[in-house]
């Protein structure tokens, strides 16, 4: 018998005990002679334990770890580079700066590094003024968290008329390349889910609350959800729940770290910004009773507000030797603009105004609440239209004539289904698709008449 091989951390192992190479990573000599062995296989890199006799050893081969400068420097460098970027958040406490082309002010450093990365859990919301910057805020964030590892699957969530802008400026400053998905994306996708196939995307809030696109987000899970504009998904009561406060929910429970970004947070109701901070945490300041606890200590975890004035640059030496902080906005003063209209312009708009209250009356008259409403929706079309200018309401008015030539026929059929439910205001951020559809679909139940 061959004499019993002296096994160490790092030899490595062959024989027919084994389907591959394996290196020992701990060895431990037994009583009788044996030996238990830690390895890792060369190719499968799997961990395994095993105890052999003095006979098993006797019928391996044992080679000591050799070793050789044969390999590319260059893969080396970068292998040290990796790893020293993968830990330089540990000792640069703003490394998400030097890796983006952003001059960030004090407030927006403020936000992203003394409030959120400080949390164990991103579940915040951040109501600044507008103007503040809330996108640089947040493409930091994501910076910081991808280089931590802890955000690989990233949403965002904000009106259509707002995506392509979150992208360039993602792009532009941070080199982050989101995917802006619209309707045609998931109706083409058949058979799979965009959801789960891209990593970072960018998707309208009235694209992702419908009913057809829900079952496959439900599938998805994020590292980070970002939602912009967040108050238009507040709800009025807990029994009143709109579908756009049910995406939020989803969004809530499907998501590790959830930032809400908006302007206008309260409505003045404590009921209702009870139920919009639930889109953070079900639990957490979930009532009136906490919120106001919160509000008397003047400190809330999970909110950060900011008005214009209280924004400025970093201070700056003046001539006099001493440092002062220059404001970011001027004040502000408000007031009234007063302006006047005549002649053909007046007559148009005076006419314009006549067209609106009859059709309404006659439409309210006829004692159809629904076909009512959608006649004031549409009427108020127009009056959009005209602040735009004359030739805006002209090109309203034309489609108006063709629907009356061409849509008369399938106008009964449209007419049965109800309008939806939607707030004026809102039409600005629904995607071209649904806003002529909604559009089509009020003038249909108008005319059906």
């Amino acid at each position: 018998m061959p004499p019993d091989p002296d096994i160490k951390p790092g030899h490595t192992l062959t024989g027919a005990q084994f389907s591959e190479p394996m290196r020992v990573v701990t060895a431990e000599r037994g009583a009788a002679g044996g030996w238990t062995l830690g390895l890792v296989g060369k190719r499968t890199d799997r961990f395994r334990q095993t105890t052999l006799t003095p006979e098993d050893v006797a019928a391996l081969s044992v080679s000591a770890a050799s070793r050789s400068y044969s390999a590319a420097g260059r893969l080396l460098k970068l292998g040290l580079q990796a790893l020293a970027l993968g830990s330089a958040h540990e000792y640069d406490p703003h490394f998400a700066l030097s890796a983006s082309r952003v001059d960030p002010l004090p407030h927006q450093l403020e936000a992203v590094y003394d409030n959120l990365l400080k949390l164990p859990g991103v579940r915040f919301l951040l109501a600044d003024d507008a103007g503040a910057g809330k996108t640089i805020m947040a493409g930091l964030l994501i910076r910081e968290l991808k280089m931590r590892g802890l955000a690989e699957r990233i949403l965002i969530v904000c009106p259509a008329n707002l995506a392509f802008q979150w992208q360039r400026e993602l792009s532009e400053k941070f080199d982050e390349r989101m995917a802006v998905f619209r309707g045609a994306e998931i109706r083409n996708d058949f058979g799979g889910n965009e959801w789960l196939d891209r990593n970072q995307i960018i998707t309208s809030l009235d694209l992702a609350k419908r009913e057809d696109v829900l079952p496959g987000l439900r599938q998805a899970h994020w590292d980070l959800v970002i939602v912009d504009e967040a108050h238009r998904m507040s709800a009025s009561n807990e029994s009143r729940k709109s579908m756009r406060y049910k995406l939020g929910e989803l969004l809530r429970d499907r998501s590790a770290n959830i930032l809400l970004l908006t302007a206008t947070p309260h409505k003045g109701d404590p009921k209702n910004f009870a139920l919009f901070l639930q889109l953070l945490d079900r639990d957490a300041y979930a009532d009136v009773k906490s919120i106001n606890k919160a509000m008397e200590r003047r400190r809330a975890p999970f909110y950060l507000r900011r008005v214009k004035e209280a924004m400025v640059y970093f201070p700056e030496r003046q001539p006099n030797g001493e440092w002062a902080a220059r404001p970011v906005f001027t004040n502000r003063i408000t007031r009234t603009a007063d302006f006047k209209i005549d002649g053909e312009e007046f007559d148009l708009y005076d006419e314009v105004t006549d067209f609106i209250k009859r059709q309404s009356r006659r439409a309210a008259m006829q004692g159809d609440p629904r076909r009512a409403r959608a006649v004031g929706f549409l009427m108020s079309l127009y009056q959009r239209r005209l602040a735009s200018g004359a030739y805006a309401l002209r090109r309203s008015l034309q489609n108006r004539a063709a629907r009356l030539e061409d849509a008369l026929n399938k106008a009964s059929a449209i007419a049965l289904a109800a309008p939806p439910d939607i707030d004026p205001d809102d039409l600005d951020e629904l995607e071209d698709e649904e806003r002529e559809k909604l559009e089509s679909q009020l003038a249909a139940i108008a005319l059906a008449a």
